[in-house]
């Protein structure tokens, strides 16, 4: 896809995905809204399963910039809360694309341990940690199992709350995932 129509339609199918859920992306409602025909949108997508893939990389990505935009050597615990405060914003206000994302099946979705490396998002996660361990905040350890303990965690949690099995406002959720994410790490800290 390096079209601009390729861009527009995936850019229509990520808005229906947050909007609706990854169920609502189907290959003629795209079209539709595209402006195209049904049979149209294959010429820039074989099916739908790839269009889905392309929401995929083009998403994972942009968390990755997003939430890898920090300087881990200063202030360590500051950057850590900053980082937990935009996965929950992520998680909390795109409820659809983050559950696309970490939790709906996908035959193109990574697999811990082969592909950790090449997971955008844990690969922040074990770069933060690795800075921790470097630093001396963090004992060594092995960086990645450490990356999936801490995503799993917090994984976890968001998903009960999504749920509806914890029941509290979002402050308290946030802070819930904060002492869940130091309690981890105290297992770890230096």
């Amino acid at each position: 896809m390096s079209s601009s129509t390729g861009d527009r339609i995936a850019a229509i199918a990520h808005d229906l995905l947050v909007s609706e859920g990854s169920a609502a992306v189907t290959m003629r409602r795209v079209a539709t809204a595209a402006g195209l025909t049904a049979m149209a949108i294959y010429r820039h997508f074989p099916n739908r399963e790839s269009l889905l893939d392309s929401v995929a990389d083009t998403s994972f990505a942009a968390l990755a910039a997003r939430w890898g935009e920090r300087d881990w050597s200063t202030d360590y615990q500051a950057r850590l809360d900053e980082a937990l405060d935009a996965y929950l914003d992520f998680a909390l206000e795109q409820p659809h694309l983050y559950a696309f994302l970490f939790t709906e099946p996908r035959a193109g979705a990574r697999r811990f341990p082969e592909e950790a490396s090449a997971s955008p998002t844990l690969g922040v996660l074990a770069d933060a940690l690795t800075e921790g361990m470097r630093t001396g905040v963090l004992r060594q350890d092995d960086v990645w199992e450490l990356a999936l303990v801490v995503s799993a965690t917090l994984h976890g949690l968001v998903q009960l709350r999504a749920g509806g099995r914890l029941a509290v406002p979002d402050d308290d959720f946030r802070a819930l995932c904060r002492t869940a994410l130091g309690r981890v790490l105290d297992g770890v800290r230096a």
